[in-house]
């Protein structure tokens, strides 16, 4: 089964970034990477996706990660997967004008639809719960990373990951449905 991603970067105070990859379903990060400030958002979309094992269905980012580049590299992993990410208010359709290009379809809805009618149909919204598990990993965590080296900074962020996925784990209920027996 294919599962959701979407991705998210938060900034710390000494301008280091965590960009990471959530899984929609579980609230797990399933991917990370730590990178200064100057590093530009659609650089890191390989490299995390690089970290994912499972079948990608869908990959959802906010619209820093929106670009040819961004949209290439996912195509990279699979030509299946779905990609939902805004254009920017100033985007214009592809010169090539591929009829398949998911870039120019969600320019199209927009167009016609509307911003709001796009995110629902394409289930924006689920970016939310994403920014809900980064705010928790700042609040639980810490807003600073504490080491000073880079490579411990790297080490620091992965540790946070993995504790707050443990969190996460221990504290989601896993319900089974049962059936009961006639006495």
């Amino acid at each position: 089964m294919a599962r959701y991603y979407s991705a998210v970067r938060e900034a710390y105070s000494r301008g280091e970034e965590i960009g990471a990859y959530v899984d929609a379903d579980s609230g797990m990060i399933v991917a990370q990477v730590l990178t200064d400030q100057h590093t530009d958002d659609p650089s890191q979309v390989g490299p995390l996706l690089a970290q994912i094992d499972e079948e990608i269905g869908k990959v959802t980012a906010d619209g820093a990660y929106d670009g040819a580049p961004t949209y290439q590299t996912i195509a990279q992993q699979g030509d299946e997967i779905e990609v939902v990410i805004p254009p920017r208010r100033t985007a214009v359709p592809s010169t090539e004008r591929n009829p398949e290009s998911q870039r120019d379809r969600h320019l199209d809805m927009i167009n016609t639809q509307g911003r709001l009618a796009w995110k629902t149909a394409t289930g924006y919204g689920q970016r939310a719960l994403v920014e809900t598990t980064m705010g928790r990993y700042k609040t639980l965590i810490g807003p600073r990373l504490r080491a000073r080296g880079s490579e411990a900074q790297k080490t620091e962020a992965a540790i946070g990951v993995a504790v707050l996925n443990r969190m996460q784990a221990a504290g989601r209920p896993h319900s089974v449905r049962y059936k009961r027996q006639p006495a």
